[in-house]
């Protein structure tokens, strides 16, 4: 792969003449990325953990015990808040845990498995809402050296079939509410069931080979006392599934030695310090929700919140204030939810305590980001990777100026890259496969039972290919285009559709914006866009012909999209990303497929 892009369709993704400017000194943990780019090594990152002087390795000590053992026993590393009345909770639930209290929890828990006979190496799958005991389960599964599979709340029968029959995990942690949905005769691995909810297990007759257990009891009558189980560098840390936005979910290992990178990145993209309170909305059942949500604040010893129950404009920026959040970490997605709602209901709260925002999941439309910056005064920093890199690779820094609508630089110890299908690094401005240099330490180390599958990420020797299109400019910049198979070759020209969105929803009808190529005989294939539209806008041919010239006098006439469909709701992953398969299936009229990974 390789194609120049067009300089109009260049100039209008990157708007090159806007950056953001940073004040000149200012106090970021990163403070001179060009300088530390050049001399970083991951040894140095290394003699952070105790293991560097012990040997003795377990993320769980890392990241809760030292703390636990140190100053910052007493320290709130979990703010956890859902305000929704529940059964159980008619005032619903508010809660803190010191590192001392997660240690204490995570023990029992860990004690309750070791109890039903799990050990070093099995695989628990973990389906909860986002609760204390969501983060408590998957650090006792860790303590065990066991390997958590995470799963979101919103999988459906057949999502978690292919998970917990790929994964074989003998035990899982659900809620009374998700059971109906655990297809228990499909999975003759699954031995262990415990049930963390208003009703105990004692309701719930299981299908011959699994044993039921109520969650609470277990973990009430279980000693809180319990030793890591050290590991090495190299076994399991934890399996996550990709989001199936292109095809069927992969389980991708990742090895303890991904606590590194947590580590590290959290501590430069993200900036995190000592008095922060931190808040990842992502779900531990993304792995954005698991290396930032937990491994990576957590052996930073940060302050952590999460928070409970359905997205609400009005209750997330509540939270921002009575938490005095200082950094943010969110998706493009959820900064449009909040636009939607307007300024008036923002303005109504007091979110002067950020200090710093950053956004993951997608790639962050310039709209968004000035929408942002303009309500709290900070433009939300960019940073792309993926489940299978396991954490950020390219990013804008806290301390860097950089372009509005470009993904960044990469992540000091790394090297990405826009390269063409031989393996060589393209000139500047030139479409290419955007690529990794092996080698940095949250690689994965394997798909779950696909070691073919796993090659095909690396068959140009020294690469790892993210399956994503991007191009880098003579500042160094890199700017995504879209997912390789999703770019649109139309006319003899090459189109990424994320440039095409890009422009759409800067036009004031358009909320949001999917665009695929749609074969034609005669173009190879046209662009269509699937767009729903804002507040007070009504579709008809007449706004179909003002969009798409809109994008042709902002980018160009061969962008313009030849179709436009109207929809409720742009399909996307929890995580963010257009499901392009499910508008394809639209487009054709075929069955769309699995769809529990799809936000609400």
């Amino acid at each position: 792969m390789g194609g120049h892009v067009s300089e109009k369709a260049a100039s209008f993704v990157q708007e090159s003449s806007e950056w953001v400017r940073k004040p000149r000194g200012i106090d970021a943990n990163l403070k001179n990325y060009g300088k530390v780019y050049k001399t970083f090594k991951w040894k140095n990152a290394e003699k952070e953990f105790d293991w560097h002087k012990t040997k003795k390795v377990n993320v769980v000590h890392e990241m809760i015990d030292r703390h636990a053992n140190s100053a910052r026993k007493d320290k709130t590393a979990l703010h956890y808040w859902d305000p929704a009345p529940s059964a159980g909770n008619p005032r619903g639930r508010e809660e803190k845990y010191t590192f001392l209290d997660l240690k204490d929890q995570s023990s029992r828990f860990g004690n309750v498995l070791k109890k039903f006979g799990v050990k070093k190496g099995d695989r628990v799958a973990v389906f909860l809402p986002r609760t204390p005991e969501l983060y408590i389960s998957i650090l006792g599964i860790n303590r065990l050296g066991a390997s958590p599979v995470p799963l979101v709340e919103a999988f459906m029968e057949e999502a978690l079939f292919d998970r917990l029959s790929n994964s074989e995990a003998s035990a899982v942690v659900t809620a009374p509410a998700l059971l109906s949905r655990i297809p228990f005769k499909k999975l003759p691995s699954l031995k262990h069931l415990f049930l963390a909810g208003e009703k105990d297990a004692a309701g719930f007759e299981c299908p011959g080979g699994v044993d039921a257990h109520d969650y609470f009891e277990e973990v009430q009558s279980a000693s809180p006392s319990l030793a890591p189980v050290w590991l090495s560098l190299d076994d399991g840390l934890v399996i996550h599934y990709t989001s199936g936005s292109t095809g069927r979910s992969k389980g991708v290992l990742h090895r303890q030695y991904a606590m590194v990178g947590h580590y590290q990145t959290a501590k430069w993209a993200l900036d995190l310090g000592d008095d922060d309170v931190y808040w990842c909305t992502a779900d531990p059942g993304w792995v954005t929700g698991t290396s930032y949500g937990i491994y990576g604040p957590w052996t930073l010893g940060i302050s952590s919140l999460v928070l409970g129950g359905r997205f609400s404009a009005e209750l997330w920026y509540r939270a921002i204030e009575k938490y005095k959040v200082s950094m943010w970490y969110s998706a493009p997605t959820a900064f449009r939810l909040l636009m939607s709602q307007g300024k008036e209901l923002a303005k109504k709260f007091n979110l002067k305590s950020l200090r710093h925002i950053c956004s993951v999941g997608e790639p962050l439309n310039p709209e968004a980001l000035r929408w942002v910056r303009d309500l709290t005064g900070i433009a939300p920093h960019e940073t792309w990777w993926m489940t299978e890199t396991g954490m950020q690779i390219v990013c804008n820094y806290r301390s860097l100026d950089f372009k509005i609508g470009s993904t960044g630089k990469s992540f000091p110890g790394t090297v990405a890259s826009i390269i063409d299908d031989k393996g060589r690094e393209v000139p500047p401005n030139t479409l290419g496969n955007l690529a990794v240099k092996t080698g940095w330490p949250s690689m994965m180390t394997e798909i779950w039972g696909n070691k073919e599958k796993y090659d095909e990420y690396f068959r140009i020797k020294g690469w790892y290919l993210s399956g994503d299109t991007a191009y880098k400019d003579k500042d160094g910049f890199i700017w995504f285009a879209g997912r390789a198979d999703d770019v649109i070759k139309t006319a003899g020209e090459r189109v990424g559709p994320f440039e095409v969105e890009s422009a759409l929803v800067q036009h004031p009808a358009v909320a949001e914006a999917g665009v695929i190529g749609k074969p034609d005989a005669v173009r190879g294939q046209i662009i269509k866009a699937y767009i729903s539209l804002r507040q007070g806008h009504s579709a008809s041919e007449t706004l179909k012909k003002e969009i798409a010239d809109f994008v042709k006098r902002t980018m160009a006439g061969h962008a313009a999209p030849r179709e436009i469909e109207f929809c409720e709701r742009v399909p996307k992953t929890r995580s963010g990303k257009i499901m392009r398969r499910v508008l394809r299936a639209w487009d054709q009229g075929l069955p769309v497929g699995d769809t529990s990974t799809m936000e609400e």
